[in-house]
């Protein structure tokens, strides 16, 4: 994880609404520009930690998990599900409301059925509203999750997975000291 530990050696921090601190970086946010040796070794980082055998349908909330989730679907040959923003109001349409720092929305899965083992895989935890809120909903829709990664985990903010059930893997953790990113950890599996 070379690569995504240097990535946020220059990694800009911006104060959203309500002192919310927030790290804008090419894998989060897209910004600055994503260079394909970065997200191929993210995306080999995933595969190594996930526990793909068992998995049938990669899970990712729009929109950053989308880039990561895609690549790792393409290398896997597993399908992949997009939670969306918008509601389409298709048959077995789930809804679910989530909540992070700096914002709240619904969100809408389709395409996930009792008994579906699935990958949870997004880009970021920090506050852990979304991921909540969509392994919440996925237990009730009464998909089997079978794991739960993230690329990176925001370590020194609490987070609403602390209360849940899952586990969840991270590729690399960080926190947010005077003003700059601390690599603190890199692949860890939350027990």
């Amino acid at each position: 994880m070379d690569r995504l530990r240097r990535s946020f050696d220059d990694a800009p921090i911006i104060e959203k609404e309500g002192g919310y601190q927030y790290v804008v970086h090419p894998i989060s946010n897209g910004v600055p520009m994503l260079r394909p040796e970065l997200l191929r070794e993210v995306v080999i980082g995933v595969m190594r930690v996930a526990d793909l055998a068992r998995v049938d349908k990669i899970v990712t909330p729009e929109a950053m998990g989308i880039h990561i989730s895609t690549a790792v679907s393409l290398m896997t040959d597993i399908p992949l599900v997009v939670i969306r923003k918008r509601e389409y109001g298709l048959d077995g349409e789930v809804s679910l409301h989530q909540q992070t720092g700096y914002s709240e929305s619904e969100m809408y899965i389709n395409d996930v059925e009792p008994g579906d083992r699935v990958l949870v895989l997004d880009d970021l935890l920090s506050t852990g509203g979304t991921l909540a809120a969509v392994t919440e909903a996925l237990a009730d829709i009464g998909a089997d999750i079978v794991d739960t990664v993230v690329v990176v985990r925001k370590a020194d903010t609490d987070s609403a997975m602390d209360e849940k059930e899952y586990d969840v893997t991270s590729l690399i953790d960080i926190e947010l000291v005077d003003g700059e990113v601390v690599v603190r950890d890199e692949y860890r599996r939350r027990d």
